[in-house]
């Protein structure tokens, strides 16, 4: 009897399922897109469950800051606006690094030399504008700096947003814009609100007449019949990668090394062009009604000095506009 119990009880726990594997994301990617980046990641890999922590970059950062010096954190990828986050997290020893990711296609001059943390789109910052309060589009920065354009202008604040702390950093490093630019645009009444959410949802109430966004927000609100287009201006945009990372202390390193994969993967691109935005792997187009990437003037930063003056950055920012 005993024996065969024994036998049975074995067999029984072959025939379960293995257990799903959990998987802790951090990102600053909108609600909306991570719920479908789930499900499709899901399709591939149905073993895998996934949990997830949404915000800005600048909480995100915070959030993973408190928990490492608390003792760890529970999260095992990291997918962020901010590739010079990822550079502070590389310099840290946070991060784990992946020499097999599938990188094929993308421009070799945005991947990180020791495969810490890879590129997963491109997201340029241009203006965005009511179309209902604004009959003559602007068509640069210094349009923007005018003082019946800068009364009615809104920017999110790199105090919470990665792409925002880049583009403000970016900025302030070119010599045609510095600091001067953002002490002209306060000067003439310009706002800073919280994320790049808070900008569009203000532009498209025509709270503000104009606002400093993400091309993408403004683009899928276009799309949706919400009364805003997009500016990308003429001396250039910023950019960032959303880059996407494992941590170095994560307990699902296949799991997190599964979702780097299929983030780099075709079908991933090709969902993220759907979802709005300029696709990284060659062979894809951008989405319908966007520049041809190539035509794009991107704005250089120097990433070491972006990284080392951050924080003044931030509280300079913070001076101009409070926060």
């Amino acid at each position: 009897m005993t024996r065969t119990l024994l036998l049975t009880t074995a067999l029984s726990a072959l025939a379960l399922p293995a257990l799903a594997e959990t998987l802790t994301i951090y990102t600053s990617q909108p609600q909306d897109q991570m719920t479908e980046v789930i499900a499709a990641f899901n399709e591939a890999h149905p073993d895998i469950e996934v949990e997830l922590f949404r915000s800005g970059t600048t909480e995100v950062m915070a959030k993973l800051q408190a928990e490492f010096a608390a003792g760890g954190s529970p999260a095992d990828v990291l997918l962020i606006a901010d590739a010079v986050a990822m550079t502070q997290l590389k310099g840290e020893d946070r991060l784990m690094a992946y020499p097999e990711a599938p990188v094929e296609g993308i421009d070799a001059a945005l991947l990180d030399p020791d495969a810490m943390f890879f590129p997963t789109k491109l997201i340029t910052t241009g203006i965005v504008y009511n179309t209902d309060l604004v009959q003559t589009p602007p068509t640069s920065w210094a349009d923007l700096a005018q003082p019946e354009a800068a009364a009615q202008t809104i920017m999110p604040s790199p105090l919470y947003s990665g792409a925002a702390a880049i583009h403000v950093g970016t900025m302030v490093q070119q010599d045609q814009f510095g600091w001067d630019y953002f002490e002209t645009l306060a000067e003439n009444g310009a706002v800073a609100g919280q994320g790049n959410g808070t900008v569009l949802e203000a532009v498209a109430r025509g709270e503000k007449a104009y606002g400093v966004l993400v091309e993408y927000m403004a683009m899928n609100a276009k799309a949706q019949g919400s009364p805003v287009d997009f500016v990308f201006p003429s001396e250039g945009v910023t950019a960032v990668t959303q880059p996407v990372a494992i941590l170095a202390s994560t307990d699902a390193p296949q799991a997190a090394r599964a979702f780097v994969d299929w983030q780099l993967s075709r079908a991933a691109q090709e969902q993220s062009v759907a979802q709005g935005y300029f696709p990284l792997g060659a062979g894809l187009s951008a989405p319908e009604g966007y520049p041809d990437p190539a035509s794009l003037t991107l704005i250089e930063a120097d990433n070491a000095r972006l990284l080392a003056d951050g924080e003044t950055v931030k509280q300079r920012f913070a001076d101009l506009y409070g926060g």
